[in-house]
C-alpha cells in the first residue's frame, strides 16, 4: 500500500517549496480527504510548517526527493494506492488525483464518492 506522485507533480511541489517565502521553512505537504464537494468527499492539499504542526506518530509519511507528504490515518484509508499528478492546461494547471478507491467522481475531478 502506498501513495504515489508523478514527476510533474513532484516538480510543481518543489517549485512551490523553493519559492522565496517558503525556502527556509521546514514544510511538508499535507494530503487530506474531507467531507464535501458534489460527490461526498474532496481532496485537500496544504503546505504545513512542521515546527508549528509536528507530524503525529499515527500519520503516514511518504518521502520523495526534497518533498515529504503526510497523510492522516482516516484520509489514508481513502488514498491507498492513489497517484497525485499535476497537469498544465495552457496558462493554467492543477493537481489531479487518480484514486482507485473512488467509486465515482464529479466532472471537475475535485470530489469523489467511495
Amino acid at each position: 500500500m502506498s501513495f504515489k506522485i508523478t514527476g510533474e507533480a513532484l516538480k510543481k511541489i518543489k517549485e512551490i517549496l523553493d519559492d522565496g517565502e517558503n525556502r527556509d521553512k521546514k514544510l511538508y505537504l499535507s494530503v487530506k480527504v474531507v467531507g464535501g464537494g458534489c460527490s461526498g468527499f474532496s481532496y485537500n492539499l496544504e503546505l504545513v510548517n512542521e515546527e508549528e504542526n509536528p507530524i503525529s506518530e499515527r500519520d503516514r509519511v511518504f518521502e520523495f526527493p526534497k518533498v515529504k507528504v503526510v497523510i492522516d490515518p482516516k484520509s489514508y484509508l481513502y488514498l491507498i494506492d492513489t497517484t497525485l499528478d499535476y497537469i498544465a492546461h495552457g496558462l493554467t494547471g492543477g493537481f489531479t488525483f487518480t484514486n482507485p478507491n473512488a467509486k465515482s467522481s464529479c466532472g471537475c475531478g475535485q470530489s469523489f464518492h467511495a
